[in-house]
């Protein structure tokens, strides 16, 4: 028997009941504040991740399925979405209109890194992304979107929010963060060790808890922003507390990817172990440029979908559709056609074999049918079918003409 590899899981069955449910609930939420659907290549380029998420980030370093395909090109399966769908922006010429533009996705990623209970090396993600809007205000929208989500679906969480500065503010605060590591560098592990050459700000989101010991003392860079970060910030705070939205500033909140600036955020559960993050994401307002478009202000996030699967709250199963069925050999003919013309506008299970009655009343339950109509002797010699509405109980026959 052949297994799926490692890391890599089927969806069937409840679970995959559970992903579309959650799927949808974002694809509507999105639709309502103004979101048009993207798709992405999954294989591109190495260098795009390379120079939007960043060499000393643990994606490019470690984790990406990166390989050489027949024709030469260096190639990987994305690790992400957010670096792919400016991508699609700049290729498309869409930082040359004057429109402001936003975009939802869902789809796989892919990260070779120790499978473990939600975090998978082909896991999903739904994101939305929004380019031309430098206000903080829609960094408080995209929170509020993120938030009306998994209340739609039932999840509880804590927001953890930080901001990362621009390259007025955060340039000096890295110097100072360099002296302060150089002095302690001997009992930080080696990770961090490698980051305060290739970028220091990493170190901050080291997950060894000792090296966490030791960066609380650390210099925090929201107290050395300069004035518009300042304010962005404090006006964010502002739009938070005025919404009553439960909050928590995390001065050593950097997220894992080189391109963000300004807000950054995580959407946390203590329900799933140490994996708590169950969505993140920010502003990156330099990414556009970076990537060889017009300077475009973004701001965005992606949400785990493995890592919140067993927290959504499913809504109660209604009965739904039709179950048709065959007492006598010959209503099979006489039921193929109403199946074909009932699917038209709503579900309908057809059961091919000629059954008796209890067998087709225990098929009609399983497939939670709220109506089962079947055909037997009487009812080919009537002309009629007979229907019970599996809710109420009610049953009746109806002449085929008008069924």
């Amino acid at each position: 028997m052949i297994n799926p590899l490692r890391g890599m899981k089927d969806l069937t069955f409840e679970d995959s009941e559970r992903f579309i449910y959650t799927i949808t609930t974002a694809i509507d939420i999105a639709k309502k504040y103004g979101y048009s659907y993207i798709e992405t290549p999954i294989l591109e380029e190495t260098s795009l991740f390379r120079r939007s998420v960043g060499e000393s980030s643990d994606i490019v370093g470690k984790e990406m399925y990166q390989f050489e395909d027949k024709g030469g090109n260096d190639v990987c399966m994305r690790p992400e979405g957010t670096a792919g769908i400016v991508r699609a922006f700049v290729s498309a010429k869409l930082d040359r209109q004057p429109v402001k533009q936003k975009f939802y996705y869902y789809g796989a990623m892919f990260r070779y890194e120790r499978p473990q209970k939600g975090r998978l090396r082909e896991f999903h993600q739904f994101g939305c992304e929004s380019f031309g809007e430098a206000s903080v205000y829609e960094d408080f929208t995209i929170i509020t979107m993120i938030s009306q989500i998994f209340n739609a679906l039932g999840i509880n969480f804590n927001l953890q929010i930080n901001s990362l500065g621009c390259n007025t503010c955060m340039p000096p605060y890295k110097q100072d963060l360099i002296g302060f590591l150089r002095e302690t560098q001997e009992e930080l592990c080696e990770d961090c060790n490698r980051r305060i050459v290739t970028n220091p700000i990493r170190v901050l989101d080291c997950k060894n808890s000792s090296c966490q010991l030791l960066l609380k003392d650390s210099p925090k860079l929201i107290n050395n922003l300069c004035e518009i970060c300042e304010s962005d910030f404090k006006k964010l705070i502002s739009l938070l507390d005025d919404a009553n939205m439960k909050h928590e500033v995390d001065t050593n909140l950097v997220r894992g990817l080189d391109y963000y600036n300004k807000t950054a955020f995580e959407f946390i559960s203590n329900k799933i172990g140490s994996q708590s993050a169950i969505a993140g994401g920010g502003r990156y307002d330099k990414l556009v440029e970076f990537l060889d478009g017009k300077p475009t202000p973004a701001v965005g996030f992606a949400i785990g979908i493995e890592r919140i699967m067993e927290l959504v709250q499913m809504p109660k199963v209604q009965r739904d559709g039709i179950y048709l069925g065959a007492m006598a050999e010959e209503a099979m003919e006489i039921l193929f056609p109403i199946a074909t013309a009932k699917r038209l506008e709503q579900k309908v299970t057809l059961e091919y074999n000629t059954k008796g009655f209890k067998s087709h009343m225990k098929g009609a339950d399983k497939v939670y049918a709220k109506y089962c109509a079947l055909i037997g002797e009487d009812e080919l010699k009537n002309g009629t079918i007979w229907v019970k509405d599996l809710e109420s109980k009610e049953e009746k026959a109806v002449l085929l003409e008008k069924f």
